[in-house]
């Protein structure tokens, strides 16, 4: 077995799923001592490429980052469309979504994780980059995203 699947083990995010993004990132603003950081909303599926379960999806949702040294941490209010965001809200309530890394070989790391039983449920771009997310929920009780950033 690979000792490194992913190339690393540095966790650059965590990603926390919320209801009301400007309560959330105020509270954490406050918890932390900065600034409140602005929020955006995701691409839309034309730009985004956005895929869940395989399919075009429309889904977006409302992000805001605060950096945290080498740790970011994402906060994600999803749209209702279908996507991972939108199913752990309805079925888990608002709390911890992911941890997601930054590698190179996108295809060849999706293929890698899949074969450990952690299959690609969503996938898309950003500007200056694209992700993943896999369900790695089975064994490790929380999902893995991808993040691949263009050189």
């Amino acid at each position: 077995m690979d000792k490194q699947p992913l190339g690393t083990k540095i966790i650059t995010q965590i990603g926390v799923i919320v209801r009301d993004i400007e309560a959330v990132s105020q509270a954490y603003a406050d918890f932390l001592g900065v600034e409140k950081p602005a929020w955006f909303w995701t691409d839309a599926v034309d730009v985004a490429k956005t895929e869940y379960l395989g399919a075009p999806s429309p889904a977006r949702a409302k992000l805001a980052f605060f950096d945290c040294g080498q740790l970011q941490l994402e906060l994600i209010e999803p749209d209702e469309h279908p996507s991972t965001w939108r199913d752990f809200l309805e079925e888990k309530g608002e709390g911890m979504h992911h941890i997601a890394f930054v590698i190179e070989g996108m295809k060849e790391k999706i293929q890698l994780l899949e074969g450990r039983g952690m299959p690609l449920a969503q996938k898309g771009e950003y500007t200056g980059g694209r992700y993943a997310y896999m369900d790695a929920t089975r064994d490790l009780k929380l999902w893995i995203e991808l993040l691949e950033n263009d050189k």
